[in-house]
């Protein structure tokens, strides 16, 4: 049960809030998920909203390589909304069970090379706040630098809904795959 009432119409937010949850529902199609907990400060909703149209929508970098980051963050911050969301997108996206079942069981055994590529870069960001020089150059010579920049704000923005559904204890949507932490 989510520590706080789920906003999920703008008749629970002041009048003065609502264009922020128009813009939210007409971006997304609804509010759901971590935009139920953040409504209760819509600015910051807002603003969040904002940065994820460009991480999840409009980013260059490819929608495998976000997601992988996205369910990385998920099972190292043990976020069961933000797992349950991204595991259907990466099973969408022809993202093998057995690179799902490593990140899941945070090994990195039958993930292929370009994927554990990402799943270790958001591992050592995530457990050590810091990344070595090899994985910096191997990203920067794959992405470039605007799509380092890019997958490393991925893992960031990823990191605050994690944090936000944890703080709120908000659980995974209904039929979606259940995280054990």
């Amino acid at each position: 049960m989510a520590r706080l009432t789920p906003i999920t119409g703008k008749d629970q937010v002041p009048a003065k809030d609502q264009a922020v949850v128009d813009a939210i529902v007409q971006s997304r199609g609804a509010i759901h998920g971590p935009f139920t907990m953040f409504l209760h400060c819509p600015e910051l909703a807002g603003r969040v909203a904002h940065l994820g149209a460009f991480v999840r929508f409009e980013g260059a970098l490819d929608m495998r390589v976000r997601v992988l980051a996205a369910m990385t963050v998920a099972r190292e911050l043990d976020a069961v909304y933000v797992w349950g969301a991204q595991t259907s997108g990466a099973r969408r996206l022809g993202v093998p069970e057995a690179t799902i079942t490593a990140i899941r069981e945070k090994h990195s055994r039958g993930i292929p090379p370009e994927d554990a590529q990402i799943v270790e870069f958001t591992r050592q960001l995530m457990r050590r706040h810091r990344v070595d020089d090899a994985s910096v150059k191997a990203l920067r010579a794959r992405f470039g630098d605007e799509g380092f920049i890019q997958l490393t704000g991925t893992i960031g923005y990823y990191s605050m809904l994690a944090m936000t559904v944890n703080a709120c204890e908000l659980e995974a949507a209904p039929g979606a795959e259940v995280l054990e932490p």
